[in-house]
């Protein structure tokens, strides 16, 4: 039987950190924060109850760390550790660890990232679950021959994927017989590199396609639910810019099927806590098994603002043993919400990360608005991470409100030093792709031309524009004001001043 958690260290860094801190400071929790030498001044650090340094800049060396992780929590005296997404979110050792330390991870058991990290074993489940999959080869290979039959028994084009993959690695189109023993070399050549695992496998690749993945909740005794569906098809480099639920590409009764579909994926695997179970869907309406995100996703927002939810909370509910907090029938999707994704990078210049001090940061704000962020105006963006330094979440009754709240949104959002993404946001919001709900997952590489693209305008030209319109409006205003006519004051206006004057 779990014990309850006092005491909560976090083990990441950004505005996940953030995020996760919130939440446990709304159950009455202590939070322990952790930070690298670069982050000693970051956000999260500064609104924890406690904070540890764990080593220098590079990941490798401090938020890659088990030892440094442990020690950190032992010394603080947390009882639980959640991992957030990236960095330890996903890491079965470190899973282990935590247990054999007698800390409770806030995540799913080990068996569960193992068997669903890799996509060749979590393939093989899915099909004895019954849970639709793409058609491809039933194991790694690495004989060009053999790649040559097994693609020709598919049909082009087809994909190689690496096994141990994630993240847009170790993927490749292949659409010929001519290019298939290259591309499986380079393929394997960057999987080992990546991943420290060659294995690569084949699959249909489908031409077009929806991202559609599903939030859901296990209790790790055969009890799972879900949370409906996100669409995540607005992508760069296979990773995803702009998120929203509900999917304006499912009819009610393939929303059904691909969300029944998702809890068969959590039941397979004994599930416990927050995962995504993601889809590929066909534009002929067929939706397929992609994989599963064993830990919270970056969009979870979105989820939580059209349910009603807190997915932290729940977490930390069904590690302590309290089981799944909600029940299926209890839960709606009401609305619609869209996810900004606020990168420091630069559309222009094919989204290369930016970095540099935040000089000027006033975040948008007013009617169905969350901003999660792990910055501040004076921060300084590092290199060394991944650039997301916000994420900026509308809501509206409808998808037309949420899209205009949108628009609203990110002209009130204004951000000046390193470089970034919000004016592609705005772009995105006005495209008629994005507007009927049309897009796909080609939707950036088909429409965006970043030689068209409008940059931000920097602080310095910012100024520069305002001072140019405060001088041009003081030189055509002019300088006398009327007094007003005696028969045009009003009654409360003559009465002060009679009380003020004394006259009568």
């Amino acid at each position: 039987m779990s014990k309850k958690i006092t005491k909560v260290l976090i083990a990441n860094r950004g505005e996940i950190a953030v995020r996760v801190i919130l939440a446990v400071k709304e159950l009455g929790l202590e939070s322990v924060a952790i930070y690298s030498e670069p982050d000693r001044t970051a956000l999260h650090v500064m609104l924890a109850d406690e904070a540890y340094p764990i080593g220098p800049a590079a990941a490798s060396e401090s938020y890659l760390v088990i030892d440094n992780i442990i020690s950190a929590a032992k010394k603080s005296g947390a009882n639980a550790i959640h991992p957030g997404y990236g960095f330890m979110s996903e890491n079965a050792e470190f899973s282990d660890r935590c247990k054999a330390e007698g800390i409770i991870f806030i995540g799913p058991e080990a068996e569960s990232i193992r068997s669903m990290g890799d996509k060749l074993s979590a393939r093989a489940l899915m099909i004895k679950a019954g849970v639709p999959v793409i058609p491809g080869s039933e194991g790694a290979i690495s004989d060009p021959d053999l790649a040559i039959k097994e693609a020709a028994k598919i049909g082009y084009p087809v994909l190689l994927k690496a096994s141990a993959g994630g993240g847009g690695k170790g993927m490749r189109v292949v659409r010929n017989e001519e290019d298939i023993a290259s591309a499986l070399r380079q393929t394997m050549g960057e999987a080992k590199s990546a991943f420290g695992n060659d294995a690569v496998f084949i699959e249909r690749y489908i031409e077009n396609p929806k991202h559609i993945e599903v939030q859901v909740l296990g209790d790790g005794k055969g009890n799972a639910i879900h949370l409906f569906e996100r669409e995540c098809s607005v992508q760069r480099r296979h990773q995803k810019v702009i998120e929203e639920s509900p999917s304006p590409s499912l009819t009610p009764e393939l929303r059904k099927e691909i969300c029944e579909s998702a809890v068969q994926t959590a039941k397979a695997v004994n599930y416990i806590g927050a995962g995504t179970v993601e889809f590929i869907l066909s534009d002929k309406g067929e939706f397929f098994f992609l994989e599963m995100n064993t830990r919270l996703q970056v969009e979870h927002p979105i989820t939580e603002m059209v349910t009603g939810t807190d997915l932290v909370r729940a977490q930390i509910a069904i590690s302590q043993g309290d089981g799944i907090p909600y029940k299926q029938e209890q839960l709606h999707q009401h609305g619609c919400a869209i996810e900004f994704r606020v990168y420091a990078e630069d559309p222009a210049k094919d989204f290369i990360p930016s970095i540099g001090r935040i000089t000027t940061y006033n975040p948008p704000s007013g009617p169905g608005v969350r901003l999660d962020t792990g910055v501040y105006q004076g921060f300084d963006v590092p290199i060394y991470y991944d650039p997301l330094l916000a994420k900026l979440i509308v809501w509206g009754e409808d998808r037309t409100q949420a899209i205009a709240r949108g628009k609203r949104a990110l002209q009130q959002f204004i951000l000046h030093g390193p470089g970034h993404n919000l004016s592609f946001h705005s772009w995105a919001m006005n495209q008629p792709k994005f507007v009927d709900g049309s897009y796909t997952t080609n939707f950036i590489y088909e429409e965006f031309d970043s030689s068209n693209y409008l940059a931000p305008l920097s602080e310095r030209q910012t100024d520069a524009l305002l001072a140019a319109a405060t001088l041009f409006e003081e030189s055509r205003r002019v300088t006398s004001i009327p007094k007003c006519k005696p028969e045009t004051q009003n009654n409360w206006r003559q009465n002060a001043l009679r009380k003020m004057t004394g006259n009568k």
